[in-house]
Parts: C-alpha cells; structure tokens; sequence
C-alpha cells in the first residue's frame, strides 16, 4: 500500500478492483467506480462552495452510506470533515458547529445546520440542492500529509468536548496498518454499526476501502439490538464487524441463550473499549466459528493502537490488549521514563498516527501531547494515556486500570483490580468490585457477586457477609495480599449495577449497603404486581429484571432508573422470547412507551392488530 495521501490508497483500490462492491446499502451496491464517480462530483460541488485544503466539510446527515460518501468526497476536495452526531441535544450541538468553523455542511433532517444541503443520493439523479448526479471532475486541490483529514469530537464526559485534529497522513498510515493486521481483501465486507461521530466509524471505513473490501451501512444510524445485529450480519454477508465491549456482551449473551452460532460468512470480530473479562472471551473462543481482536485505543492516537487476535491460555488473568500496530510506539513510563517489561506503569503512546492536538485549545495539548524525553529525532512526542498497563513476557500490553483508578489506603498506593482479581479467583465468585468506604475512605468494602445466582440476595439489595460467608473470602486474600489491602467489609448482591455511562456504579452500591439491607435485614419490597392475566405483569417483571430494580412500579420510567442503549436491547431481547408481539420491535419503541404501563399496552395493541 504506497502513496502519501490517504486518497492514494482509495485511487488504488478504485483503479484495481473497479468493479467490485465498495459500498452496500439496503437498495443498492455502488461499485468502486460508481463511488469513485459519485464522489468526484460531491467534491467539485463542496470545492465550489469553498471546501480546500485547511478547510472542514461538516457531515450531518441521519444515513451512514451518505456520510461515508461526504467524508470521502471532503478528503477529495482537499478538505478535512467532522461528523455531527444526530442525538447530541441542540444546545450542544449548535457549540460544535460553531466551534468547528465548517466552510460548508453537507447534511439534511432536523438536526443539520443552517445552509447545510443535500448533494445527489446514492442512488444517482438529482441532489436536493439541485446538483446534477456523477460526472463532474474531481478538484484539483492537493492537500498536504499534515492537513487535518478530520475532527471528531470526545463525549465530553468529564468536561467540554475536545475536538481532536488527526492529519491526514496519520489518516492513510491508520488505515493501511489495520488492513494489514486484519488481512483484509477484495472479498471482505465490514459492518458500519458505531454511531456516526463516534471515532470506531474511521475504523470502519477507512482499512475497508485502503484493501478494496466493502463498507455495509445500515438504513439509519439507530442501535442494532443482538437479534437485529445478528440478522443484519447474515442478510449482508458481512466478514467483520466492530462493537464495543458491553455491546459484544449482549451480543454473545444472545448467541447462547438462543443456542445460536454467529453467520458463516463473519470471520473477525473487533471488540475494545473497556477492560475484558477472560471467561466470555474463552467462552467465544471455544464456541464461536467467528475470531476476535481485542483492540485498545484513543481518538487522539488515531482509533485503534494495539490489536490482539491470539487464543486466550486457559490460565490468562487477563485479556492482552495485544501488540502495537505499524508506525505505533507504545512505551510504559513513570515520571516520563521507560520500565522494564513486567513493571506496571503509565501507558505512553508516540509515533506518526498521534493527532496534530485539539481544536483551539493548546493548553489541553501541550498537556496530554508531550515531548519524549527519549526520542533521538527531533520533535517527537507521546501522548499520555492516563491508563496503566505493562509489557508481558510475551511482548503483549496488559492493561492495568486507569492511573487515577489508584487509591490510598493506610498510607499505601493500591490498585483496586488487584483485589478484584483475587476476589474472582475465589471459588463462587462471578464479579468483584473494590472501593473505599465512602465516608472515611480508610477501609476497603467489596461487593460480590455469585456464581450461582440462588445465592444472590434479591436484586436491588446487599447482604453484608459474616461469619464463615466472609472468613470464606478473606482467607484466600490474606494468603495473598499484604493487610492493608484485604477488605474487611464484604457484601453480596445480585448484579452489579451500571451507570448511563456502562460503568460499574458504586454510588448505589454504597447507597443498598447502608440502606441495612444487610444479613438479617429485610428485604428490599417489591412494588405490588399486577393480577394473573394482566399483560402488564410480564413487562413489569422485566423492567424489573433488566434494571435490577424489584421495588420499580408500572409508571416508572425505565430512562430515570438507569435505562440506556444496551439495557433496552436487553429487554426487547427478553420481551421477545415470552411476547409474541413484541416480535421486530426496535429498542427505540422504549422513547415512546418508556414505562411498563405504556409498553405493555403497545405490544397489545400490536397484537389485536396482527389477529
């Protein structure tokens, strides 16, 4: 894969392969010529209106194939892009237009800017605005390797959004190194199932074009549950797809409740954005024909750094995050200088995929993008992470946590996943988590959860463990951590919470540990069910279940009790095995009968309508 411009690699795409499939949607295949020819029109069109090298082209259109085609023809008109995302609120998504600075938007729906418009479809003819379909040169403009190829923005979490610069020879180094990693050829088709603005949409797309594979775009950019995911992957042939970790969970969740095997054509699943848990991983390993990379990465180092495609050992603690791509330096550091392989450190990422910095914020970058102290050519930099990780015997990084994941406890430094582990390796215990006690933070608190769920207390509570319960789990401990970092205050509760965010929430576990729901302690109530024969029973049971919330009534919302994107894909997942009605319905139908009550009478009225 030669060239110096991320363009090259899709020119040589085009030009070897101009026939085969480049971009398959729901009505139509566009080949790489026909997308080749689409493009070079959108380009000419953005370049009249003032896209050119230094520029952005903003993208805010609801259809994935149309912002793939925008973000190809902004790279062909010299310009970098950004993508909005539609379910950003208006206030926040009014911030991000102006702080982009876009020469033009492409885009339409409500959610598109002011004097944003609509070039010709996919589907060739004539665009909203008017401009004839494909035939019209590309532009002339050559953008330079530093240019930015695009601005995608982080979700603003903790802070306001920073609006990362990746340039576009990191752009074509990115994409030309996961193409080979993955092995990808003529013949792959790749899933496009990330949220459009969401920076795994580059990982997409970019490796699919730069090996003449195909990018497979959905309708809309609305969440795919497990059933839907799966019979999108069959229906389009699909050979990879990418999901985060929580999603990838559901999804393997779903392949073994339903006995079921994922599609014959699949043959790589891409999973990362969180830390992994060995046992699914070698539970998929044993039972999927389809094979997994495990992936680590920032949007500020280019998506994806580190891919892991090994089978798990059976005695592996951890999932590796796997060994750098080519033109990637990972180096773990303390106080900006390298350890020895096996020492836990700060991971540093340095090489040409690192972004240019943020959007108009120097001070963020001269942060977070540092000089190497131990480079030998000028200039180079590392960002710095903020997560732990260690080089094992094998050449794999390991990761170890989040750096301020750290805590203090009688004067000593200790990492809350080393417990973690411990307590996992106890014969019972499913999940662990580890924090310190709220109020003096002087002492550990754990909460478990059991292998076997009849030993579970019910959901919503915790039972605090005495007497040969808790000597049963602090023995094995003290054999192996120092004093100070055993807990001494341990609980048992059904099922760790999560946050909106998928995270474990430990606010609501200190909050059902002082609610005295501990051993000998009533139960937390249920609210009272509905009769026998009353639809709404079913559904109530559910929301119950899924939100792991027993005293959760018939009007309550299911977005104010923890409610998200996954959760909802669990419950319509559940719905459907005792429901018939409920039988294509999205997880989207949860925005508009959001409590069992209203739901519960929408999968009836959808059942007189089907009899």
């Amino acid at each position: 894969m030669t060239g110096t411009d991320v363009l090259d690699l899709w020119d040589a795409s085009a030009r070897e392969h101009p026939d085969a499939p480049a971009l398959v949607t729901a009505h139509r295949v566009l080949s790489y010529r026909d997308a080749d020819r689409l493009t070079d029109a959108w380009a000419a069109s953005l370049a009249a209106r003032g896209a050119r090298p230094g520029e952005l082209v903003g993208l805010a259109f609801g259809d994935p194939a149309r912002t793939v085609l925008g973000m190809l023809a902004a790279l062909k008109a010299g310009a970098g892009f950004t993508v909005l995302d539609e379910r950003l609120p208006p206030a926040a998504r009014a911030e991000l237009v102006h702080r982009t600075a876009a020469a033009v938007w492409l885009g339409d729906g409500g959610h598109a800017p002011e004097g944003a418009y609509a070039p010709a479809a996919p589907d060739g003819g004539e665009g909203a605005d008017g401009t004839e379909g494909p035939g019209a040169a590309r532009p002339a403009a050559r953008a330079a390797a530093s240019d930015a190829a695009y601005v995608l923005f982080t979700s603003g979490s903790t802070g306001r959004p920073k609006g990362t610069v990746v340039e576009r020879d990191a752009l074509r180094r990115f994409a030309g190194a996961v193409a080979g990693r993955l092995g990808l050829t003529p013949r792959d088709r790749w899933l496009q199932v990330a949220s459009l603005g969401f920076d795994v949409l580059i990982e997409e797309v970019f490796p699919a074009f730069a090996a003449g594979a195909a990018v497979v775009c959905r309708e809309d950019s609305r969440a795919l549950d497990a059933e839907e995911l799966h019979i999108a992957l069959s229906r389009t042939r699909t050979t990879v797809v990418e999901l985060s970790t929580q999603y990838w969970l559901e999804y393997a969740r779903w392949l073994e409740h339903t006995g079921t095997t994922t599609p014959a054509a699949l043959r790589t699943v891409v999973v990362g954005g969180e830390r992994m848990d060995p046992r699914p991983y070698r539970a998929w390993q044993a039972r999927q024909p389809a094979g997994l990379a495990h992936v680590y990465g920032l949007t500020e180092c280019t998506v994806s750094s580190t891919f892991y495609t090994g089978l798990l050992p059976d005695d592996a603690e951890d999932v590796p995050l796997g060994t750098p791509l080519r033109d990637v330096e990972i180096s773990i550091r303390r106080d900006g200088r390298r350890v020895p392989d096996g020492e836990t450190g700060e991971i540093h990422i340095g090489g040409p995929l690192l972004a240019r910095g943020f959007l108009d914020d120097e001070a963020a970058t001269a942060r977070r993008f540092v000089p190497d102290p131990e480079a030998s050519r000028p200039g180079a930099r590392l960002y710095v992470t903020g997560d732990l990780g260690r080089i094992d015997a094998d050449g794999q990084l390991v990761f170890r946590g989040r750096a301020d994941d750290q805590i203090k406890i009688r004067g000593h430094r200790l990492e809350p996943a080393r417990v973690e582990r411990a307590l996992c390796a106890v014969a019972g215990v499913d999940q662990a988590v580890v924090f310190p006690d709220p109020e003096a933070g002087t002492a550990l608190w754990a909460f478990t959860v059991p292998a076997d769920p009849a030993a579970a207390p019910l959901p919503g509570g915790a039972e605090r463990l005495t007497g040969a319960d808790r000597d049963a789990l602090v023995a094995p401990l003290e054999a192996e951590l120092p004093d100070w970092a055993v807990p001494r205050v341990l609980y048992r509760v059904s099922a760790l919470p999560k946050n909106p965010h998928g995270k474990v929430d430990k606010r609501r576990l200190a909050t059902w540990a002082t609610a005295g729901t501990g051993a000998g302690a009533p139960p937390v109530p249920c609210a009272p069910r509905p009769g026998p024969g009353d639809p709404l029973g079913g559904v109530l049971d559910l929301f119950r279940e899924v939100l792991d919330a027993p005293g959760l009534g018939p009007d309550d919302d299911f977005f104010d009790h923890g409610g998200q994107s996954l959760l909802a894909m669990r419950l319509l997942a559940r719905l459907r095995e005792s429901h018939p009605a409920a039988a294509g319905l999205r997880a989207s139908a949860l925005f508009a009968s959001p409590t069992p009550r209203l739901l519960a009478k929408a999968l009836t009225d959808r059942e007189n309508t089907r009899t």
